[in-house]
């Protein structure tokens, strides 16, 4: 906001339209001009006065808000001479506005904190709160806020207040932690059983515990952890406090994961959890939901803390096993949402299981398995009065995909063998309802796979029965039964007198509209996993695609389809390849001939994207082998197709997604018959620069890629791939040189990067001999800012490989030129690669995106380690040392430190994690 400071009234009359404006746009208008105040250095003084007048809650809230925004993102536009006004002028709003709204309160108490932990001069900051405000009870509410939200502020991402000073922090928080339970202690025992009160100081203590700076010997004995289990077995608590209960348990129980170092706290939680189960049986008989969950989340994280000594020393001490009881009598709640809270730690202690692979400890824990994976079944159960399939979109069907995936996460300890066995002989001992039918075969689908198909006939007798089920039975039974069948591929490829009863099958439930999808997702399977056996039925599912569109198929389910015809496709003898290739791909190119003669209605086989989806998926699976002299037999298919392909992307080229399909078509065909498509090389690299000139669409560059990587090293190709780069170049650079053009763009900067790197690994010295090297590496080094996972990768390959190229040792062909041009380009832009690189590191990337930048750093110096060396150590005399509140943010030390490490790394990852520490610092 430039110009003069504008009026109290003017802000005033913004807020109050942002709030009560009857039109959007006046809302929208009184938004932006409020962000922008906000921003500006004014912000700091109205914000002040706005909390002065206290004319009503929204203007406060907003000065509030505002105040703690400022001091979290902007603390250093202020000079260190104002911080004691402006620490004493918000103590002294939070104290008067403390009864006009809690959320004003909470902003007031964020701000407070805020500036305490970039306030190095403000000393014992706990102390001097306690000592000031905790006589009166009144004060008590706001109080006991900033020292809640104080130790959540420590690890705020939005405070960069580094490593050091978190531990300086943190050290000060240490020390005054029993003044603070102290307090807490007495603010109970002042205000009674005053269920708000108790909810403030419960999240107080729960803050404290996450921060893992409260004395836990002190802790065990404490009065506070009486009245917490205390609250938690009252059947009249209420549902907020009961949840504030709750969280604080469970974030205890998370401060002492290391159980050993913490056994007196460990004990009394372990042993104030197990009271609770009385609890629980009465909110399950209450029906009272919220707290049933809540209890859930106390038994998993007890389990979860205690898991280490389960397995260490089941049954014994630590590792009591009464907590698996309580996880597997919430495992019989009817609600499902309950048994899914404990996930997460049966995945781990399956883990911790599978790593010690002892058969006696499996043992232990075999029965509790089982009883989990009955309860599992139960719960998968569809309503009785459940209509048509079950659908896998809602939130059950979500649920029922999360208990598949831990089933077979899990059923190891059961064995796969006894368990597929055990439940069938449930089926077939019984006359179970349909429900507990269909949730059994769901279940033992979700396992079919990791039974051994070699002589069980378990297995054999499931696939004989299954496909004898009658058309009678409800519709759900048989899709899963269906399901069921597409998982027992390998069964029916070591038993092939099943598939023609099989495919009969699944060709009944292909008719069918509820069957379609799920028979059409059986039969790929069984292409994928019995092709050599399916070579006999390939005149059928050629039959099957031409007749694609009358089934009623998702679009996944028939690109699934054609996919499995693909890789059967792909095991045909040579001389019959090139023919039904050809066969299956026909009535994808006669729907897209008639839309680009415009003969095609509305609806589905008027959007391209679907037949160029697959053919995509013809060309991606249909891969033959096929010998060195051979002519690839889809190469004329190919060929013959690429008019119509040609013609698609001119029609379409205005829409990105069209012209994405249209690349990622053409991309599967080059890969598809590979050298084979030299002949496409000319037509196509020319319409995709044409193309590319007035509608720049990323997905050209990546095609771009392919085409160098199929043909780099094919002298004839060369220049002119090359020409296609810099063709390709002129509009991205125009592109990415725009106002934020890297930000608003990555995906042009990763394929971008894809295409040179690609170069890099084919042809090097192509180009390095090109004048647009040079804008390559500017534009490398300018988007290694980029925060952006894929673009930010493609980026840092890209100069490693580029790097890379000079080191690599040996006599190939043109390795001095690589290696005198690295030489160059390093002399030229080393020292600027390395500050830009570790500026972002510190300040600008996400932690993922280190790894790279070690790559990149290793490189150089394996390259020329003693420039680098001095390119580092100028760096690091650039950076920061100090926070705007006057924090150290590193020492000495901590430079000359890092430089070693990283100098003297012989291991990549050495250099990895000394950046990790490094960052950190700066963060």
């Amino acid at each position: 906001m430039e110009g003069n400071k504008p009026s109290l009234a003017l802000v005033y009359r913004a807020v109050q339209a942002l709030y009560h404006d009857p039109d959007p746009a006046g809302k929208e208008r009184a938004s932006v001009w409020l962000g922008e105040l906000q921003r500006s250095m004014y912000a700091w003084e109205i914000s002040d006065q706005l909390l002065q007048l206290q004319q009503d809650v929204e203007s406060c809230y907003f000065a509030a808000q505002t105040m703690k925004m400022k001091i979290q993102t902007s603390f250093y536009e202020l000079p260190a001479e104002t911080y004691t006004a402006l620490r004493d002028s918000l103590l002294s709003h939070i104290q008067r506005l403390r009864d006009l709204s809690p959320v004003i309160v909470t902003q007031l108490a964020l701000a407070i904190a805020d500036l305490a932990l970039q306030m190095t001069s403000w000393k014992g900051c706990v102390q001097t709160l306690i000592e000031k405000y905790s006589s009166d009870v009144s004060s008590m509410p706001f109080l006991i806020e900033i020292l809640t939200v104080l130790p959540e502020e420590v690890h705020s991402r939005s405070l960069r207040i580094g490593t050091n000073r978190r531990t300086e922090i943190t050290e000060d928080l240490n020390l005054y932690s029993n003044s603070v339970v102290t307090l807490l202690v007495s603010c109970v025992e002042k205000t009674g059983n005053n269920e708000k009160m108790l909810m403030k100081v419960f999240r107080c203590l729960s803050s404290w515990f996450n921060l893992g700076v409260l004395d836990h010997n002190f802790m065990a004995s404490n009065q506070l952890l009486v009245i917490l289990f205390q609250v938690l077995q009252r059947d009249e608590t209420a549902t907020n406090l009961h949840e504030a209960a709750s969280d604080c348990v469970c974030s205890a129980l998370y401060a002492i994961e290391n159980v050993d170092s913490h056994v007196p706290l460990a004990l009394q939680l372990f042993q104030g959890v197990l009271t609770l189960e009385t609890a629980y049986h009465m909110s399950v008989a209450r029906e009272d939901l919220d707290k049933v969950l809540n209890y859930c989340r106390i038994f998993t994280e007890l389990c979860e803390t205690f898991l280490e000594a389960m397995v260490r020393s089941p049954g014994q001490g630590m590792g009591n096993l009464r907590s698996l009881e309580l996880l597997l009598i919430c495992t019989g709640h009817p609600q499902y949402e309950v048994v899914e809270i404990s996930f997460n730690f049966w995945y781990r202690l399956g883990e911790h299981l599978y790593k010690t692979s002892d058969v006696m400890l499996h043992g232990i824990f075999r029965p509790y398995i089982q009883r989990l994976l009955h309860g599992l079944a139960h719960h998968c159960q569809l309503d009785p009065d459940h209509e048509g399939i079950p659908e896998d979109t809602d939130d059950f069907g979500e649920f029922r995909m999360r208990v598949s995936d831990l089933v077979k996460d899990i059923v190891f300890l059961v064995g796969s063998v006894e368990c597929f066995s055990q439940l069938y002989a449930t089926l077939k001992e019984g006359n179970p309802p349909w429900e507990v039918t269909e949730a059994v075969l769901f279940i033992m689908a979700a396992i079919a796979r990791s039974v051994s198909p070699e002589n069980n006939p378990t297995l054999l007798e499931v696939l004989e029965q299954v496909v004898l089920l009658p058309q009678t039975i409800h519709i759900a039974v048989r899709y899963t039964s269906i399901d069921l069948v597409g998982e027992m591929g390998e069964v029916i490829d070591h038993n092939p007198r099943f598939l023609d009863p099989v495919l009969n099958y699944l060709m009944k439930g292909l008719r069918e509209k509820a069957l379609s999808s799920v028979s059409a997702k059986a039969i790929h399977n069984m292409c994928s996993t019995c092709s050599d056996l399916m070579i006999q039925h390939f005149q059928a599912l050629l039959d099957i695609a031409h007749a694609l569109d009358s089934f009623f198929l998702s679009s996944e389910a028939a690109v699934g389809l054609l996919k499995g015809t693909a890789l059967v496709l792909a095991r045909l003898p040579l001389e019959k390849i090139a023919e039904c290739m050809s066969d299956l791909c026909s009535l994808q190119v006669m729907v897209l001939k008639k839309l680009l003669a415009q003969q095609t209605s509305n609806g589905k086989s008027a959007d391209p994207t679907v037949w160029l989806d697959r053919l995509a998926v013809i060309f991606r699976n249909t891969n033959p082998t096929v010998e060195n002299g051979q002519t690839h037999p889809c190469q004329k298919v190919i060929q013959d197709i690429w008019p119509v392909l040609s013609e698609t992307l001119n029609k379409y080229q205005a829409d990105n997604r069209i012209v994405e399909r249209c690349c990622r078509c053409l991309r599967f065909a080059v890969r598809c018959v590979g050298k084979g498509s030299a002949s496409l090389l000319q037509p196509l690299v020319t319409q995709m620069v044409g193309v590319y000139q007035q509608y720049p669409h990323s997905c050209f560059l990546y095609l771009g890629s392919i085409l160098v990587d199929e043909y780099g090293m094919e002298d004839g190709c060369r220049q002119g791939l090359l020409d296609m780069l810099q063709a390709l170049c002129v509009p991205t650079f125009q592109l990415l040189e725009q106002p934020n053009g890297l930000r608003n763009h990555p995906d042009t900067v990763d394929d971008l990067f894809r295409l040179v790197t690609r170069f890099i690994q084919r042809s090097p010295i192509t180009l390095m001999n090109s004048l647009i090297i040079v804008h390559i590496i500017q534009c490398a080094i300018a988007a290694s800012m980029l925060d952006h996972r894929d673009a930010n990768c493609s980026v840092m390959k890209f100069i490693r490989d580029l790097i890379h190229s000079g080191v690599s040792s040996g006599h190939e062909e043109g390795f001095h030129v690589r290696k005198e041009f690295i030489s160059q380009a390093l002399a030229q832009h080393g020292q600027q690669l390395v500050t830009q690189l570790l500026h972002s590191c510190c300040f600008c990337l996400p932690s993922y995106t280190l790894p790279d930048v070690a790559e990149v750093y290793f490189e150089m110096m394996l390259f020329e380690r003693e420039a680098f060396c001095r390119w580092l150590e100028n760096t690091l005399k650039g950076l920061p040392k100090e926070t705007a509140g006057g924090a150290v943010t590193v020492t000495h030390k901590q430079l000359t430190d890092f430089h070693k490490q990283v100098t003297s790394a012989e291991e990549c990852k050495q250099v990895c994690w000394a950046i990790r520490d490094f960052t950190r610092l700066y963060r």
